[in-house]
């Protein structure tokens, strides 16, 4: 497969405006005082650009074709001895199983990526709006997984949902630390992040407190409810997305305003903004509808592939191996957000700043108000129409469920508090952090079956 002609937008020169570019790399000092004279710190722009750099397309096969490859070609295998009636030991079908799902569904995430870059230089779309639809596409393995977890375990799978929110918090906190820092130590995040994203970690926070006091309470002696409902489960979830459509809006109408205020402060004619928005995909690949669409199927295939041998690793630890559901759900959480922290790794290494920090806070927001609600979704159409009579249904107010949405406040607010000032972590901060996350950890770890 040949890459086609990036599209063919002029590198930044001496014809181009100095103003066109701020927020990006080229910018003068200039810009900045010009900028900061209006209250607007150049530093915290969201703009950013999107693709790949040009020095990677000297490939004539990018790289993420031959690992997709591979991992179709290991799963293919594994389906074959299977079908064949070959039977491996349990832990080592376990860890192939493990292996090859996180392999084809790391690929099949940056594959959704890329299409969404692709589509949206396609369209025209903005640079905002194309970073916030590829971050939330690109969600899709997670989704996939949860949806042939339930089957599985409903209870994995619930569990499985809200671990991975503390390990992004985890990881956000620890990351942002390593992020270069300006003079007063902090590395400044853009102003719509910290606006919406420190109300919805609040929101978040909040809604974990009330539903854990509330199932605290309800499983009392004497009370007649130990458990949600499908119905419960539901509309818990409805409430959720509402809040994060509303989080969606406000995030994009809040950029739209900065790149305005940009515009009107550097004074740009409609010329200079066109080529702005163009500098965005400048490494953004031209492709037809059709391929587009070519890569949109291989990345759904992966996602489904990849979440079907997740899936079977769960049912070989569970059932084989005889882990507790707690345990299973933590290793698969650590797990399931590999993909993101790839893509973060990445871009830290290409020193993209803005896309790394972007992705690592939206999964906490993307997981919390996204991956939640579908997976209450899942289980209460399978507790409704599918099996109500599954050994994990229905979701008991357990301890370990109760501990999971109550310590949403105090890691939720602390983040939010510690990001008040419109920055990321500091070292006291991370450690803050790290101590927070490691005590529920450690208590679900070690207490977790005796406390079911």
């Amino acid at each position: 497969m040949k890459n086609e002609k990036p599209n063919s937008i002029p590198d930044i020169d001496v014809e181009v405006r100095p103003e066109v570019v701020a927020g990006l790399p080229g910018a003068s000092s200039r810009v900045h005082r010009i900028l900061s004279k209006a209250g607007i710190d150049s530093d915290r722009l969201s703009i950013l650009n999107l693709g790949r750099p040009t020095k990677l397309t000297k490939y004539q096969t990018p790289q993420w074709v031959y690992r997709m490859a591979v991992g179709y070609f290991l799963w293919l295998v594994m389906y074959i001895l299977e079908h064949f009636g070959v039977v491996l030991p349990i832990y080592l079908n376990a860890l192939f199983s493990l292996f090859v799902g996180l392999m084809i569904i790391q690929v099949a995430c940056q594959v959704l990526v890329m299409t969404t870059e692709r589509f949206a230089a396609r369209m025209r779309w903005t640079h905002y709006v194309a970073g916030t639809a590829a971050e939330i596409l690109s969600t899709l393995p997670e989704i996939v997984v949860i949806a042939f977890l339930v089957p599985v375990s409903p209870l994995t799978a619930f569990l499985v949902a809200m671990v991975t929110i503390y390990n992004n918090a985890l990881v956000f906190s620890i990351y942002s630390y390593f992020l270069p820092h300006n003079q007063q130590g902090k590395f400044l995040m853009p102003k719509p992040i910290t606006d919406s994203g420190s109300k919805i970690l609040i929101a978040g926070g909040v809604i974990g407190l009330v539903l854990g006091l509330s199932m605290l309470t309800f499983s009392l002696d004497g009370h007649p409810k130990h458990s949600f409902e499908a119905i419960d489960l539901f509309v818990l979830a409805v409430l959720m997305l509402s809040i994060f459509a509303v989080y969606i809006y406000k995030l994009l109408n809040d950029l739209e305003e900065e790149e305005e205020e940009v515009h009107a402060t550097l004074e740009l004619t409609e010329d200079e903004i066109e080529l702005r928005q163009e500098l965005v995909f400048k490494y953004v690949e031209k492709s037809s509808l059709p391929f587009i669409f070519f890569l949109l199927v291989l990345g759904i295939l992966g996602s489904f592939l990849g979440g079907e041998r997740v899936a079977e690793f769960a049912t070989l630890t569970i059932d084989g191996l005889g882990f507790s559901g707690v345990v299973a759900a933590i290793i698969l959480a650590g797990f399931a957000g590999m993909s993101e922290y790839v893509i973060l790794w990445t871009s830290h290494r290409k020193k993209e700043y803005g896309i790394a920090l972007a992705n690592a806070f939206g999964g906490i927001a993307q997981v919390l108000f996204l991956i939640v609600p579908f997976t209450l979704i899942a289980i209460a159409y399978y507790q409704s129409f599918v099996n109500p009579n599954h050994p994990d249904l229905p979701i008991m107010f357990s301890v370990p469920n109760i501990l999971l949405l109550i310590f949403l406040f105090p890691t939720l607010h602390t983040l939010a508090s510690l990001l008040q000032n419109n920055h990321t972590m500091d070292i006291l901060d991370t450690v803050i952090m790290v101590s927070i996350v490691s005590l529920l950890l450690l208590l679900l770890v070690t207490y977790g079956d005796a406390l079911s």
